[in-house]
C-alpha cells in the first residue's frame, strides 16, 4: 500500500491503542518498595519511612490489573509486618488498617481503569475501522499511474479529517482527486464520505473532467439543502490520465494547483480555476480543463492548503515549490511515498514542531508508468 496517515507526535497515547505500559512504570512499585525497605534498614530507628510505603499500591494501580495490585498490596502488608533482626517498620495496628484501606481502594481503582481502557481501545478500534472505510489506503499503482498518499489530521488521534484524496481507474482513464472540505475533524468526515462516493461514481459515468466537477458540486448542493442553514463547500483538484496518451488533464475548483516535478525543477501547473464545490455554479460557470504533456520521470505532487499555509516562527508561509526540488533530490526518483515523507518532515521542521501545523495536511504524489513510450500531447486549454 502507498498511503499513510502520518501522525507522529500527535498520535494518540499508546495506552489508547492497547499498547502495554512502559517497563519503567510497571517496575516502579517494586522499586519503590525495595528502596524504602533498604532505606529503613540503613537509617536510624528513629527515622520512620513507613508512611511512604502507602504510595506503592496506588502507583501500581496505574500500570497493573486488580489481581496484580492486590498481590502487591499483600506483599506490602507482609513487608510492614515482618521483622529483620529488629522490626524494620514500627507500624501500629491503626496504621496497618489504613494501609489495608489504601490497598483495597487501589484494587478498585485498577479495576475501573482496566475496564475503561478496554472500552476506549474497543471504541478506538471501531472508529479507526470506520475511518479507514471512508478513506482506505491507496495501492502503489492504479492502472498505469503510480501513486502514494500521505495524510495528517489536524485533530489529534483522527485518521480522517477535512482533507481527502483518491485515485480510481475507469473507462476514461485513471482519475485522481485531492480536496479540502469545510471544517475539520469528525464534523467534516460525512462531507468527505459524500465527496468520495460521488467521485467514484463520476469516474465510471462522466466522460470529461468538467462533468466530474459538476457531479461533486451537485453532491454538496444536495447535502446542504437537506440540512437547515448548512453551507457545505470544498475546494478540489481533479486529474485525469487518458488512455494511450502521455498527458494529464487537470481541473481546479478553487484548490491550490498541483506541482509538476520535472528534472531538478518544480513548478505549479497553470490552471484556469473554477469556483469551489458546493456553490451550485458548476452547471453555469465554464470549467476549464488544462492538459499538460508528460515526459519520462515526471512526478506530480497535489496537496491541500494545510501545507502551503503552515507558518514558521516569523509568520512566513511554507514555500513548497521552492523547497520541493531539493527534497526530491534526497529520495529515490521512483519512491513516491519517500517524497511525501520528505515534504512532511521538512514542513514540521519549518513550523518548529508538528503541533504548529494547525490544518489538515494531505499529499498525493503521482507518476505515469509509460511516459517514456508515448508521444506527448500538445498542451491545450478548452
Amino acid at each position: 500500500m502507498s498511503s499513510r496517515r502520518a501522525r507522529g507526535a500527535e498520535e494518540a497515547p499508546a495506552w489508547l491503542r492497547g499498547t502495554p505500559q512502559p517497563r519503567w512504570l510497571r517496575a516502579l512499585p517494586a522499586i519503590i518498595l525495595a528502596a524504602l525497605t533498604v532505606a529503613q534498614i540503613v537509617t536510624p530507628e528513629t527515622l520512620q519511612l513507613g508512611y511512604f510505603v502507602v504510595a506503592v499500591t496506588p502507583v501500581a494501580a496505574l500500570a497493573y490489573g486488580p489481581v496484580s495490585v492486590g498481590v502487591l498490596g499483600c506483599l506490602t502488608l507482609l513487608t510492614l509486618s515482618l521483622p529483620y533482626g529488629r522490626r524494620i517498620w514500627d507500624v501500629e495496628t491503626p496504621d496497618l488498617l489504613a494501609v489495608v484501606v489504601v490497598v483495597v481502594l487501589s484494587v478498585v481503582i485498577s479495576l475501573v481503569r482496566t475496564r475503561r481502557e478496554q472500552q476506549l481501545v474497543t471504541v478506538r478500534t471501531v472508529a479507526e475501522a470506520a475511518q479507514l472505510a471512508v478513506l482506505p489506503p491507496l495501492p502503489s499503482s492504479v492502472g498505469r499511474v503510480r501513486c502514494a498518499g500521505l495524510y495528517r489530521s489536524a485533530q489529534r488521534g483522527l485518521l480522517v479529517g477535512g482533507d481527502l484524496y483518491d485515485v480510481r481507474e475507469g473507462p476514461y482513464g485513471e482519475r485522481a482527486l485531492v480536496a479540502d472540505v469545510q471544517g475539520h475533524g469528525l464534523e467534516a468526515v460525512a462531507t468527505v464520505a459524500a465527496l468520495l462516493g460521488a467521485f467514484r461514481e463520476a469516474v465510471l459515468d462522466e466522460a470529461d473532467l468538467a462533468g466530474v466537477a459538476a457531479r461533486l458540486d451537485r453532491r454538496l448542493v444536495v447535502d446542504s439543502a437537506a440540512v437547515e442553514h448548512a453551507e457545505l463547500f470544498a475546494t478540489a483538484v481533479v486529474m485525469e490520465f487518458p488512455p494511450g496518451q502521455a498527458v494529464v488533464r487537470v481541473v481546479s475548483c478553487g484548490h491550490p494547483a498541483p506541482l509538476l516535478l520535472r528534472g531538478g525543477t518544480a513548478s505549479e501547473i497553470a490552471l484556469d480555476p473554477a469556483p469551489p464545490l458546493g456553490l451550485g455554479l458548476a452547471a453555469t460557470v465554464p470549467v476549464g480543463v488544462t492538459s499538460v504533456p508528460l515526459e519520462y520521470g515526471d512526478r506530480i505532487l497535489a496537496h491541500t492548503d494545510g501545507v502551503t499555509e503552515a507558518r514558521d516562527a516569523s509568520g512566513a508561509f511554507y514555500p513548497l515549490a521552492q523547497r520541493l526540488p531539493v527534497l526530491a533530490a534526497t529520495v529515490p526518483a521512483d519512491d513516491l511515498m519517500a517524497l511525501n515523507e520528505a515534504v512532511r518532515e521538512d514542513l514540521v521542521r519549518f513550523a518548529g514542531k508538528a503541533e504548529n501545523v494547525q490544518d489538515d495536511v494531505a499529499l498525493l504524489a503521482l507518476g505515469h508508468e509509460d511516459t517514456a513510450d508515448r508521444e506527448p500531447a500538445a498542451t491545450s486549454r478548452p
